[in-house]
Parts: C-alpha cells; sequence; structure tokens
C-alpha cells in the first residue's frame, strides 16, 4: 500500500520553478546554487555545491539551500537530468562540518542527523536521473550524498571513503544501507569498518561508481563526463525514465513478487502517454523519436 501511494503521488500536476537560483539567507554568499543548462544541454539542470571556507561540508546552512534545491527542482517538468558539482577545486564534499557538529548537544546532534537522513532521502526520490561528478575528496557524508544520486562517475585521482569510524562514529545519512546495496554486503562491511579511503579506479573496479576518468587541467574530468551521461540520458522518453527509476528503486526494497507488483503499475502509467506511441511511430518510420514528456 505505501509503494501505491508513493506512486499516486507522482501524478500531481507539475509546479512551477525557477530557470537558474541559488538560495542563501541575508546577504551572505550562497553555498549551493542550482543552474539550468541551454542549447544542446537544455533539461540538464546543475546543483553548484560552493562551500568555498569549509570545502562544502555540510553544514547548516548547506543543508538548508540544498534542500530548497531539490524542492524546486522536484516540481520542474522542464528537468530531465540533474547533476551535482563542486565548484571547490579538489573536493566534491568533505562530509560533516565538524567544527559546527562540536558545539550541539547529544539532543542536537541526533536532530542534525535525522535531517541529513531526510536531505539523502530526498535527493534519492528526485523524480528524474542524479549524477554525482565526484573531481575530488568524497568522504563521510559527502559520499553518502554521492550515494543518493543515481548514478556516479569519479576522477581517477578522487579519494572515496566512509571514514566515520575513524571519528568515533558511524555512516548515519543511509550511508551504509546504500553502500552494501551498490558494492555487496561484504564489501561494505570492509571498507566501512577500515575507514578506508579509494580512488576513482579502485571504486569502479568495485562498481561504487559508473566510469572513472582520468582528470583535467581544469579539475572538472568528472563533471565533463556526468555532462556526456546527462546527454545520453536527454532523448529518452521523460515518463519512462522517471517510471523505470520507481520500479528499480522501489523494486529493490520488497521481495521479487512484491518489486513486479511496482514494475506493472510504474508500466500501467507509461501506457496511455503519447511519448509510448510516438516511440512506437518513430520505429516503424526508421526515425529518431520525439518525446514531449506527456
Amino acid at each position: 500500500m505505501q509503494a501505491l501511494r508513493r506512486l499516486s503521488a507522482l501524478r500531481g500536476p507539475p509546479l512551477p520553478a525557477a530557470r537558474a537560483r541559488g538560495f542563501t539567507s541575508g546577504s551572505e554568499e550562497r553555498e549551493v546554487r542550482v543552474s539550468h543548462l541551454q542549447g544542446e544541454h537544455r533539461g540538464i539542470a546543475k546543483i553548484l555545491l560552493h562551500r568555498v571556507h569549509a570545502r562544502n561540508s555540510l553544514g547548516k546552512v548547506f543543508i538548508n539551500e540544498l534542500f530548497k534545491a531539490l524542492e524546486d527542482l522536484r516540481h520542474d517538468s522542464s528537468v530531465r537530468a540533474v547533476v551535482i558539482k563542486s565548484e571547490v577545486k579538489g573536493v566534491f564534499c568533505s562530509g560533516a562540518d565538524l567544527k559546527e557538529r562540536a558545539e550541539m548537544s547529544n539532543f542536537e546532534v541526533d536532530h542534525f542527523v535525522e535531517r541529513l537522513r531526510s536531505l539523502m532521502s530526498e535527493v534519492a526520490a528526485l523524480p528524474v536521473p542524479t549524477i554525482a561528478a565526484i573531481d575530488g575528496y568524497a568522504l563521510g557524508g559527502g559520499l553518502e550524498l554521492a550515494l543518493a544520486c543515481d548514478l556516479r562517475v569519479a576522477a581517477s585521482s578522487a579519494k572515496m571513503g566512509l571514514i566515520e569510524t575513524s571519528r568515533g562514529l558511524l555512516p548515519g545519512a543511509g550511508g551504509s544501507q546504500r553502500l552494501a546495496r551498490t558494492v555487496g554486503l561484504a564489501l561494505a562491511k570492509e571498507l566501512i569498518f577500515t575507514g578506508r579511503q579509494i580512488d576513482g579506479e579502485q571504486a569502479v573496479a568495485m562498481g561504487l561508481v559508473n566510469h572513472s576518468v582520468p582528470q583535467n587541467n581544469h579539475g572538472d574530468a568528472a563533471y565533463q563526463r556526468s555532462l556526456a551521461l546527462a546527454q545520453e540520458i536527454l532523448p529518452q522518453a521523460p515518463v519512462a525514465v522517471k517510471m523505470a527509476k520507481v520500479a528499480i528503486n522501489r523494486g529493490m526494497e520488497v521481495d521479487i513478487a512484491s518489486g513486479m507488483f511496482i514494475e506493472r503499475m510504474c508500466y500501467g502509467q507509461v501506457i496511455p502517454t503519447k511519448d509510448r506511441l510516438e516511440g512506437m511511430a518513430a520505429f516503424i518510420e526508421k526515425r529518431p523519436p520525439h518525446f514531449t514528456g506527456e
């Protein structure tokens, strides 16, 4: 029943969203910005992480702005893929803001970590494919953010790890479960128990990231590959991609019979679309399809 309620929620009408927006309080510099690409990349949105002084660590303002960015993107029907990238060279996200965390009471820490869990769930629940462009360090909560995305691309020189045990903690924002589902239970335990950091080449070998690329002089090789990957998604039928994401994600949470039922429900929402008819017509007429998301 819970799966059906989630599926029915997807039918709500899209709400308007800004074409390009950053979120902040007062006159402080924005820590998270949203940018919509144009031209041949139209349909791709970027979430830009820009907490320079703290290496994109997960502080209160940063998290609030990221929540707001996700909320706007969720209701923007023009977006077909989202790339999360850092504007801080050499860093994707360095994890928790330990200086900020040190000033919290035990109760405040528990509440803050629960908010982090909600944030990662919101990333995972975006209705379009999400790609993490890891061009530098993604440690602790930073790797958990990347794991909440559908796809990950890393520079070969990037460093990744759930290093919480080296700080007297454990992954607290769903990272351990997502890591286990991505690389397998035994390997996830090894990486978490040891707090080991791995590079992009090791990560792609174990299935943690989809692609690993040599870093370039601009320090954005993973972003460039992520952009190319998003470009491959753009021509596909938006409703079909959206429903495929739901079928995979929800199907992984239940037994095989329930998973097939969820798949059937998702398939049922694709059948009456204009895009399905367009796909069939394009195949018969031997031409590329033109999908509109209807």
